[in-house]
């Protein structure tokens, strides 16, 4: 009896530490999901450098409280699976909200934004920013067209003056 509890110890101490070292935590339900769909959904994860993992109900809400995330407890109902990423915030949730929109049976019920406990809502926000290289070709469009207004308008009074 005390490996068993030992061993549930050390998961919830995994996962505590899991926590607090993530950018971002999506959990779903992936109930009725057939295990194809799920290993494709994991294989996209890892792709991205995302951690998929199913832990116990009781494992992650202890874990959450460890972490400082006691709000995720009323989303710790039924089968979970809990996403994890330490580089990309938006990784989790783009590839989890586009394999939902796929397969009904996923939805997303809560997550962890950069040290926030966040709400459905607010995954599905993140899942639909443009990605960051449409964001920084959109910053440099931007930076740009001031300076390009510029140059056209002394074009235009250079062959105005001729």
């Amino acid at each position: 009896m005390k490996k068993q509890l030992q061993r549930k110890v050390d998961q919830v101490n995994e996962l505590t530490d899991k926590f607090k070292m993530a950018k971002t935590i999506v959990m779903f339900e992936y109930k009725g999901l057939s295990v194809a769909n799920l290993t494709t959904l994991r294989t996209e994860l890892h792709k991205a450098n995302v951690e998929l993992k199913v832990y116990k109900n009781n494992i992650t809400r202890r874990a959450a409280a460890n972490a400082g995330f006691d709000a995720l407890e009323p989303s710790l109902v039924g089968p979970l699976a809990v996403a994890i990423s330490y580089d990309d915030v938006v990784a989790p949730a783009k590839i989890i909200s586009d394999f939902a929109k796929k397969n009904k049976t996923v939805v997303i019920t809560s997550g962890v934004i950069e040290e926030k406990v966040a709400d459905t809502a607010a995954i599905m926000a993140l899942a639909n920013l443009p990605s960051r290289e449409t964001l920084l070709t959109q910053l440099a469009a931007g930076l740009l067209a001031p300076v390009r207004d510029i140059a056209v308008g002394l074009n235009m009074l250079v062959e105005s003056k001729e």
